[in-house]
């Protein structure tokens, strides 16, 4: 009876340390929030144990040796070749450590990759620099709730904060975005990651999820949130100039917020008027919500540039003229104003209409156009 109580506590050792050591610190990982993420927790915490122990066992043997048998004392050192029992003492216990090692990390691995049985389905997709998402499929009570949404998601960190130095940071910097990842709470949702363009990856650590999204590909992950709230995450693969500004946000909401969010989206597409591409090869996934709605009144084109055209013009990225290149922007400034607004608000070869976001008012676009023309004249 001892030796089985004894054997559990054993077992048991990884979630009780994992638990004990799960408060948030800027030194440690961040307190999991999913099921996943708690077995990665606490399988990080035993090994860190089982090499702390080893490191500290080894060096104490050691550094005693050194000192207690030193030449001063008279010692003098022993000479023998091989010893059977010893080296197959040294074999056998390292096998040993590795297999008690080796099946909780086994366990967790396959615990990761089992994406079947989803309640919900959402394919990620990383450009330079953005996330696009698409509600490709919800299984029982979510079953066609959100299926079709599609949106993307931009850096909503103001340009200033990033290039001026005298400009306070805002709390979320760097990891805030436009129009975040809306998920319900105790669903498994299965994601679905793949790339536009160069190889990204797609990482929210509270969830325990890395994946990598390769052009061509389709790789699979899943999670399943303990919680609501909003939880951050960044791309994980160096993918050029801007991989820096590219975040993820989740925000996991109840079961029936999340069935409110998705009649609501559903009905802006419905909504949003059709547009004639002139000559476009649409970039990137259509964004249904906008991160806020146009306001009566003048509108500000900065604000709608750093929210979504400086994603491409503020780098020059896939063919963009890069705002303030005078010699760039030269020759389309003389096409006229007219000309510049109806290529925005249509779309010219690679630019989709209004920049892939139809949720955007033809004033909003035609704003955003005049400050990038202000900027580079």
């Amino acid at each position: 009876m001892m030796k089985k109580s004894l054997g559990a506590a054993l077992a048991m050792l990884p979630l009780w340390a994992g638990a004990v050591l799960a408060a948030e610190s800027k030194y440690n990982l961040q307190p999991p929030k999913s099921v996943i993420a708690q077995e990665i927790y606490s399988l990080h915490t035993i090994i860190m144990l089982i090499c702390a122990v080893i490191f500290v066992g080894v060096f104490s043997v050691m550094f005693y040796s050194v000192f207690k048998h030193r030449k001063s004392l008279g010692y003098k050192a022993a000479h023998f070749h091989e010893n059977t029992v010893v080296e197959v003492v040294w074999t056998i216990i390292p096998f040993l450590i590795l297999m008690g090692m080796a099946y909780p990390a086994t366990k967790t691995v396959i615990a990761m990759k089992d994406t079947s049985n989803p309640d919900l389905t959402i394919k990620a997709t990383g450009y330079q620099w953005k996330w696009g998402y698409e509600y490709i499929k919800g299984d029982g009570d979510l079953a066609g709730v959100g299926d079709g949404i599609q949106l993307y998601s931009n850096l909503a960190t103001p340009r200033d904060q990033i290039y001026d130095k005298n400009v306070a940071k805002s709390p979320d910097y760097l990891l805030e975005v436009d129009t975040p990842l809306v998920v319900p709470v105790g669903k498994k949702v299965r994601i679905l990651t793949t790339a536009n363009d160069v190889i990204h990856a797609w990482w929210v650590p509270a969830f325990g999820v890395k994946q990598d999204a390769i052009p061509g590909f389709i790789r699979d992950t899943w999670f399943r949130a303990d919680t609501t709230g909003t939880f951050r995450g960044q791309c994980a693969e160096l993918c050029g100039k801007e991989h820096g500004f590219m975040p993820i946000v989740v925000k996991v909401v109840s079961v029936e917020e999340f069935k409110t969010w998705a009649d609501q989206n559903k009905t802006k597409v419905a909504a949003a008027p059709a547009e004639t591409v002139v000559d476009a090869a649409p970039a990137a996934p259509v964004q249904v919500a906008a991160a806020e709605p146009a306001k009566a009144g003048k509108v500000d084109g900065k604000k709608v540039y750093d929210g979504l055209c400086a994603a491409c013009h503020a780098t020059g990225a896939a063919g963009a003229p890069k705002t303030a290149d005078k010699a760039a922007w030269k020759p389309r400034i003389a096409q006229g104003a007219d000309t510049l607004h109806q290529h925005a608000i249509k779309g010219i070869r690679a630019m989709p209409a209004k920049g892939g976001n139809p949720a955007l008012s033809d004033a909003e676009v035609t704003a955003a156009v005049d400050h990038m023309v202000g900027q580079s004249k």
